[in-house]
Order: structure tokens, then C-alpha cells, then sequence
């Protein structure tokens, strides 16, 4: 599986692209920043995040794409602005068919470290060490980026399988319920035809 995880925001949209499955290490296939510049318009820089995540989704063909779910913070415009890339990301994903997951900041850390309390240095020390990396991704939404590309990988094709095997137990059982019905269907009109025939044979003797 690969994926796209997206940090977003207005002046740094982090992306990270890896590639693997659960139970095994991923490996990176890409990592970098989307900056607008902070004296244009938002509708302006929304534009630019759109166009940037169009050709990196056109660049490296992820299977899904990740997004960190925005949550409250004392800041409303940064909230807002987080609120908006977030959106972006979304809708780019959508028209191309892309299925698309949000994971809160504490389900990425804990996935990448183990501890969902862990703050920004340890998701990027983990986040080189999961990957192999030579070097730590600078700067920080660069690493959050991958860490939420790698909690999916590791998550979500877990979900995806356990999804998976419930659909076939709910198709099972469907399957079987039907079965069960279709006998009591076919033995009540087995029941019904019999009645009939022996109602028909009584009308049958009275007249002799």
C-alpha cells in the first residue's frame, strides 16, 4: 500500500509518501513541504496547496491518503487556516477517487512511538528510525507528514482487513439467513399445496 499523508496548514503543508503493509517496515518514496506565502490571499494559497497536492497524487500515484484530523486549538485563526488545507487535501483526494482517512495527532504519535503524549522531537526521531533514514525530515510537518502516512499504513490496512473479514461474515450470514427463510417459504406452500389437495379431495368424496 502507498500512501500520501498530508499535515496541512496555510504556510506549510507537510506531505510524505511511503510504501509498505502491517507488520513490516515502510519504506519513504517521498517527503517535502508546501509553502504559500503568508501576504497573499487564503483563497489564493488554497489554491497553490491544491495545485501542489494534484501533482504529487499525479507524481506518485498513492492508493490512499491520509490527513490529520484538525482538533481545537487556542489559536482560531491557526485552527482555521489548518481547517481549510485540511479540506484541500480532501477534496483532491475525493475527485480522484482516492479513499481518504483522518487520524488524530495522538493516534499518529501513538502508532509511531507507542506513546500518544509524545511530542514533535519524538515523532521525528522515530519517524528517521522507521524509515531508515540517513537524515531527520526538516522541518517538522515534513516528519508529521510521513509519521500519518505510516500510522495508516500500519492502522488502516489492519482496519481494512478486519473490515473485510466482517463484510464476508455479514455476507455469510446473510447468505444463510436467506437459505433459512427459503426453506420455510418452500415448506409453507409445500404445507399450503397439501391442505388445498386434501380440501379439494374432501369436496371430491361429499359429492359422490
Amino acid at each position: 500500500m502507498r500512501v500520501l499523508g498530508v499535515d496541512p496548514g496555510l504556510t506549510r503543508c507537510g506531505l510524505g509518501v511511503v510504501e509498505g503493509a502491517p507488520g513490516r517496515p515502510p519504506t519513504l518514496v517521498a517527503v517535502g513541504v508546501i509553502r504559500t506565502p503568508t501576504d497573499l490571499d487564503v483563497a489564493r494559497r488554497l489554491v497553490q496547496i491544491e495545485a501542489g497536492i494534484e501533482q504529487w497524487i499525479d507524481e506518485h500515484s498513492p492508493d490512499a491518503v491520509a490527513v490529520e484530523r484538525v482538533f481545537a486549538q487556542h489559536n482560531v485563526r491557526t485552527v482555521m487556516g489548518t481547517a481549510q488545507a485540511s479540506g484541500i487535501a480532501m477534496v483532491v483526494a475525493a475527485r480522484r477517487g482516492l479513499p481518504v482517512a483522518l487520524h488524530t495527532p495522538s493516534e499518529v504519535k501513538a502508532a509511531v512511538t507507542g506513546s500518544g503524549r509524545a511530542d514533535k522531537d519524538q515523532v521525528t526521531t522515530m519517524v528517521t528510525r522507521i524509515l531508515q533514514l540517513p537524515e531527520r525530515p526538516t522541518p517538522a510537518d515534513a516528519a508529521d507528514a510521513l509519521a500519518l502516512a505510516i500510522c495508516h499504513v500500519w492502522r488502516g490496512g489492519v482496519t481494512n482487513r478486519l473490515q473485510g473479514a466482517a463484510k464476508s461474515q455479514l455476507e455469510a450470514r446473510a447468505q444463510a439467513q436467506s437459505k433459512v427463510q427459503l426453506a420455510k417459504v418452500q415448506a409453507a406452500l409445500a404445507q399450503a399445496t397439501a391442505a388445498r389437495e386434501a380440501q379439494l379431495r374432501a369436496v371430491r368424496g361429499g359429492r359422490r
